[in-house]
């Protein structure tokens, strides 16, 4: 299929379950819609397959109920965004991925945490971050027993070949979210001539509201959740470090996932 949407027609779009992870996402892309200034469309994917016609109309009447709420929770919060839905025809991941084409960024809610790499997202969020024709995030539940205390975007500052556009995207997200960045590098291999340092001061000229700290170490998202205790809300990384993202994401009762909370961006284009 050709890409005829103009861009600044492009929504966001939200995949929509009747989940609370789904709900939660969806007020996520809300957010993201406004600060852009494009649409929020939000998007319930049929079964694949059904056994009857009863079977259909049921998935089908589960499909509208579940967006009419995802719609009033949204549209309660950001009044002058503007919200379409729609129900398509599945699977999931073949659905998204066809309508990623013309969007802005496609959201999904982390459900289904099982504890093996592949499983632990599913195999919707997982096709996504892999094979999305835009960024896809991934967004975990709020969780209130998480406490309170600096809440961190977290970026690597490397030399893949999306490097600009990700740390681009992380500095929007902390200016959207009013949040601080962890810059990650290795001071003797970052793209600046003179390393990390002179990175982040780039960023800070560029992006004054937000505030950038440099981790000079490991320029590996992944390995820094692993190794680290800081609270994080989102974790931004490129589409080399897409098979990542399950282990980005995390397992909430897993003991080595120690940011079962976090968020991830994969900054797709």
């Amino acid at each position: 299929m050709s890409d005829t949407t103009p861009p600044d027609d492009r929504p966001v779009i939200a995949g929509i379950d009747g989940s609370a992870a789904a709900l939660h996402a969806a007020e996520w892309a809300a957010d993201e819609a406004l600060a852009r200034g494009v649409p929020l469309r939000l998007v319930y994917v049929t079964k694949a397959r059904h056994t009857s016609t009863d079977d259909y109309n049921e998935d089908v009447h589960h499909g509208r109920t579940a967006l009419q709420q995802a719609a009033v929770t949204v549209e309660s919060r950001s009044p002058k965004l503007s919200v379409s839905t729609s129900i398509v025809g599945g699977p999931a991941g073949a659905a998204l991925l066809a309508l990623s084409a013309q969007a802005e960024m496609v959201c999904v809610g982390s459900v289904g945490i099982g504890r093996y790499a592949r499983s632990i997202l599913g195999s919707t969020a997982s096709e996504l971050a892999e094979k999305s024709s835009c960024p896809v995030a991934v967004i975990r539940p709020a969780d209130d027993t998480a406490g309170h205390g600096v809440n961190w975007i977290v970026v690597a500052v490397n030399d893949d070949p999306d490097h600009t556009a990700v740390v681009d995207c992380a500095m929007h997200e902390a200016a959207l979210r009013d949040a601080p960045v962890l810059a990650l590098g290795d001071r003797a291999s970052a793209t600046a001539p003179h390393g990390l340092d002179d990175d982040v001061k780039e960023l800070r000229r560029r992006y004054p509201g937000v505030h950038v700290y440099p981790i000079a170490e490991r320029a590996d998202v992944r390995h820094f959740l692993k190794k680290h205790r800081e609270r994080v809300q989102l974790a931004v990384i490129g589409s080399t470090e897409s098979s990542d993202l399950a282990e980005i994401i995390g397992h909430r009762e897993h003991p080595m996932y120690r940011h079962a909370n976090a968020s991830a961006l994969v900054v797709r284009h």
